[in-house]
């Protein structure tokens, strides 16, 4: 008789169960091989899991001999045939046609009869049953390892998982460039080409394993890595979020704002060469973008000039270009205008000192605040698990409800735990104070890209017409072309005070008009909220 000999083991890995194959095909050639009845026609050697059907090799096996090229097959075990119902029912079911006529095992007997038949299928269910049991127990062991707070597989890039407490802890070299990383993101001035750039030159490369890592990130996995919840101390698994006991590297609503930013990401064309200010400008006629274009005379001098893109089709845009250096002189000068005066600068310096020893008792009672929502978050969960428990709701809805709550706490444990930290806010508003007088000077040193950062953080509406550029300053930035005395900020600080309307006083804090001090005096937390919000989202990437 003709017979395939076919040897299985269950990974595709390189390095996993290397011995299997080459070990099952000796025994059996050794003790099948000099057998005079068993002609071996056919070798089949696979690496592939058996718990489903699709094993190639082994389909392709059974058509042959379905097709008449042999009539028999030789195995080490049946478990290397099949491991789920649909294989080992075409096993016996070619059996019970006669188109197989023998199955030879290394260390189980076989008789092509009734009950040599149900032993066969008895061993198929149960190596079926063993696949299914072994993973129940290991959906049982990620389960209760994802209750903990732990990720059962290996962790994102700038973690590592801590063999000997079965824990994962942050990679001392790549943990302080992925919140780099995540910080420039933030700030919205980066496209993901800019920031695997920005990687490459930090050195930042995937771990070393013994065939994979060590390369630098790709476009691609930047992007993944964004999206990841697992840096902002939340884990997916499987259709639900889990709270994670592994260090965040940013917060759960700045990693909402960030997937915010992903999605308004458009998808630039390539450049040959880029225009540092390209982008930033609408063009005051039409209102259009800005464009920019390089010429070079017949002498070899190169001109760079900025003109209305003019891709209205139902109106002719008659703006002139403006060269290259004279918008750049247009935005020195816009630069030069939010210098404080330094007195001024010192005063409001002074008042932010004293606005944080007030802010003390403030954060004590937010602290509270906090602390009581989260109690009553937990009460809510512990209120839906006995209405699921009773049956009132289902399960979708109890874990789209769940799930709402749980985000919720996680968003009170971050602002609990900057609460705790104290006055966070008057750091970021010294050095968003400070960083009015630097601007003008890290433009001045600055390359183009540190430029168009600076622009971009401290200007808005910026128009170009007639060749004049209109430019506004960002909030909470204010233009100094008229600069008033504290006497003044003083009467207006009390003329406000005398008609209190909270509402009032919180627009006026934002208003371009006001001035630091003003804004300090009038409703000093706002302003302060303001200056950090606006530290993180621009300034980050600008501040040496």
């Amino acid at each position: 008789m003709k017979y395939f000999l076919y040897c299985r083991k269950s990974t595709e890995s390189e390095d996993r169960q290397v011995l299997s194959i080459e070990s099952q095909k000796q025994e059996l050639e050794r003790k099948f091989g000099a057998h005079p009845e068993i002609e071996i026609v056919g070798i089949y050697e696979e690496s592939y899991s058996a718990k489903a059907p699709g094993r190639a090799l082994f389909d392709e096996m059974l058509k042959r001999i379905e097709g008449g090229e042999a009539e028999g097959i030789v195995c080490w075990h049946p478990d290397r045939l099949a491991r789920n119902s649909i294989d080992g029912g075409r096993i016996i079911y070619l059996l019970d046609q006669k188109a197989l006529k023998d199955l030879k095992f290394a260390n189980f007997s076989f008789e092509n009869n009734s009950q040599g038949k149900f032993m066969l299928s008895i061993i198929f269910g149960y190596s079926k049953y063993y696949v299914d049991n072994l993973s129940e127990n290991v959906k049982r062991g990620n389960r209760a390892k994802l209750q903990r707070g732990w990720l059962p597989n290996m962790p994102p890039i700038g973690y590592l998982n801590d063999k000997n407490t079965k824990t994962i802890t942050a990679d001392p070299e790549r943990f302080p460039l992925m919140r780099r990383l995540f910080e420039l993101a933030l700030t919205g001035n980066y496209s993901l080409r800019e920031l695997r750039e920005q990687t490459i030159t930090w050195g930042l490369r995937t771990i070393q394993r013994k065939r994979l890592g060590g390369h630098y990130l790709t476009i691609s996995a930047i992007h993944l890595i964004l999206k990841n919840p697992f840096y902002a101390g939340r884990i997916a698994w499987n259709d639900e979020t889990y709270q994670g006991a592994h260090p965040p590297i940013i917060t759960l609503d700045e990693f909402k704002r960030l997937q915010t930013l992903l999605k308004r990401r458009g998808k630039p064309a390539p450049k040959k060469y880029r225009f540092p200010f390209t982008g930033l400008i609408r063009c005051g006629e039409c209102g259009f973008m800005v464009t920019a274009e390089k010429k070079i005379n017949r002498y070899g001098t190169i001109y760079m000039y900025y003109h209305c893109s003019k891709r209205r089709l139902d109106y002719r845009c008659r703006q002139p270009s403006l060269s290259a250096i004279l918008l750049d002189d247009a935005f020195k000068e816009a630069l030069r205008q939010l210098v404080i005066p330094e007195k001024l600068h010192q005063w409001t310096l002074g008042e932010i000192d004293t606005a944080a020893n007030h802010r003390k008792d403030e954060q004590a009672k937010q602290l509270q605040a906090l602390e009581d929502a989260y109690q009553q978050s937990t009460r809510s969960i512990a209120n839906l698990t006995t209405l699921r428990i009773r049956d009132v709701i289902d399960d979708t809805e109890f874990i789209r409800q769940r799930q709402m709550l749980q985000d919720e706490q996680a968003s009170i444990r971050d602002r609990m735990k900057l609460a705790r930290e104290g006055n966070q806010w008057f750091e970021p508003a010294r050095l968003l104070i400070s960083f009015s007088n630097r601007a003008i000077s890290w433009y001045l040193d600055g390359d183009e890209q540190r430029k168009r950062q600076i622009i971009r953080a401290v200007g808005s509406n910026l128009v170009l017409t007639d060749k004049k550029l209109n430019i506004e300053a960002r909030k909470p930035f204010l233009s100094f072309s008229e600069k008033p005395s504290r006497s003044k900020l003083c009467v207006r600080k009390d003329s406000n005070l005398r008609r209190p309307k909270p509402a009032n006083l919180q627009s006026a804090a934002i208003d371009h008009s006001a001035t630091y001090a003003y804004l300090i005096l009038i409703s000093p937390i706002h302003f302060l909220t303001t200056a950090s919000s606006f530290l993180s989202e621009y300034l980050i990437c600008i501040i040496p």
